[in-house]
């Protein structure tokens, strides 16, 4: 990239405005990315407006030349990028997540979050991929060079279907399960973050720990899992989950004591990637390892509530105490721009990374980053039984890139059928009539093809 210019940054979904401000507060504390162009985009007005103006904000308090542009049409924010932040949420909160949510209730099908795997993951894949592809269609057009940073739900669904369709768009899906995970197993040990070290891979929400270790008073570093075991078997662990107090976080640490490695995503998420934690005639399974069902809406409804009165005081930026996030955008940025190497986790297509997975699905592996771009990191084979249970999900993500590719609404309904807690849950009768019902209650927020 060249130093004798400014980036310019597209921000596609900036009605965000929680998660635009992280990344734009972020990037404007980058030296090297002084008087970036920010381009922010969204089809609701209001939205725009108010990111705009806290936007504007975050630059007249960081003070480092940084412009902002607002726009209705995606393409015009796009003309020229260096670098698209895509954060959308394609049908929102109301109608489309009260629809994915409300109507598997109905089949007795209880789920937490509904955004990654599972027939909520799979409808919301539907009406997602298509978007991006339109964004991957003007980017190919007027931004060609650009790299995307996808940070859109279900992240492993995605970026399979964008490498299928658009292989030359240079992507990578971000997420923070991985690095806010690993703070999350330091404070459970009472250990300094500084002090830990891990390597990681798998798929987006099911990736392991393979390493985690922490440095021992003589320096050594030594792996840290017969502690989190003892901790767990000896009832310490986990501690107060401050990130969701309404789960206690049990899920992921019984799935270490059987499979002997601790999964990156959150214990309300996880539930509902398998079959072993929900199950409709046994609330007991919920009670002990407190399970939010509907916790999605819930969390939905409290933003929203939260927003309306935060929102005039998010107009006000104060730089001395605000603080960095913890989400890749800016790193990457930074890399890219100057050359100055990092590490971040990311998800990419399969190209023989972890080699015990298919190729092309959707992988999280360690990166590297420099003025070329991502690099994925070569893992090799996973243990067999991580092996395994990820292959159950990618079953269901490879059946949902195939009905959007092929246009077979057929697919919809054979990703349905192989989703471990949809499978262990419904028979094949009532798995048909769901889809049906979402399908006809979704309408033209899905594609033509599917109605």
């Amino acid at each position: 990239m060249s130093k004798n210019r400014s980036p310019k940054i597209a921000f596609i979904g900036a009605g965000s405005t929680v998660f635009m401000k992280n990344i734009v507060g972020d990037l404007l504390q980058r030296e090297a990315l002084e008087g970036a162009r920010i381009a922010l985009m969204d089809i609701n007005a209001d939205r725009l407006n108010e990111a705009r103006a806290i936007a504007c904000n975050l630059v007249s308090a960081f003070g480092n030349g940084a412009s902002v542009s607002a726009h209705i049409d995606q393409r015009p924010a796009l003309d020229g990028a260096d670098f698209v932040v895509v954060a959308f949420q394609i049908g929102g909160y109301d109608p489309c997540t009260i629809t994915d949510f409300e109507i598997p209730k109905k089949y007795g099908l209880r789920q937490t979050i509904a955004d990654t795997l599972g027939i909520g993951g799979i409808m919301r894949g539907i009406r997602t991929v298509p978007h991006l592809w339109k964004l991957c269609e003007d980017m190919s057009a007027v931004c060609p060079n650009a790299m995307l940073l996808q940070y859109v739900n279900p992240m492993a669904i995605n970026t399979w279907a964008i490498a299928a369709k658009f292989p030359a768009i240079r992507q990578v899906g971000l997420c923070h399960s991985v690095q806010g995970t690993a703070r999350e197993l330091a404070q459970d040990l009472g250990v300094s973050t500084e002090r830990i070290r891990y390597r990681c891979a798998g798929i987006n929400h099911m990736a392991f720990f393979l390493e985690f270790d922490g440095l021992d008073e003589k320096g050594q570093w030594q792996s840290l899992y017969p502690e989190l075991h003892r901790a767990w078997q000896e009832g310490r662990v986990p501690k107060k989950n401050s990130h969701n107090p309404r789960c206690p976080n049990k899920v992921r640490y019984e799935i270490m004591s059987r499979l002997g490695y601790f999964v990156t995503e959150s214990s309300e998420h996880f539930a509902e990637y398998v079959p072993w934690f929900i199950k409709r005639d046994r609330p007991d399974l919920i009670e002990k390892f407190g399970i939010p069902l509907d916790e999605y809406p819930v969390r939905c409804m409290e933003q929203i509530e939260k927003w309306k009165t935060q929102r005039e005081e998010s107009l006000t930026i104060d730089p001395e105490n605000f603080k960095a996030s913890q989400e890749y955008a800016s790193k990457i940025m930074n890399s890219v721009w100057t050359g100055t190497p990092s590490v971040i986790y990311g998800n990419v297509p399969n190209r023989g990374y972890i080699t015990s997975l298919p190729e092309k699905c959707a992988v999280e592996v360690p990166c590297m980053v420099d003025r070329n771009g991502i690099h994925p990191t070569f893992i090799g084979d996973l243990p067999p039984q991580l092996t395994s249970i990820m292959r159950s999900n990618i079953n269901v993500q490879e059946l949902t890139v195939a009905a959007i590719l092929e246009e077979r609404r057929e697919h919809i309904y054979h990703a349905a059928m192989m989703d471990p807690h949809t499978g262990a849950e419904l028979d094949l009768e009532q798995i048909w009539s769901l889809v049906d019902e979402l399908i006809e209650s979704h309408g033209d927020w899905l594609p033509g093809w599917v109605r």
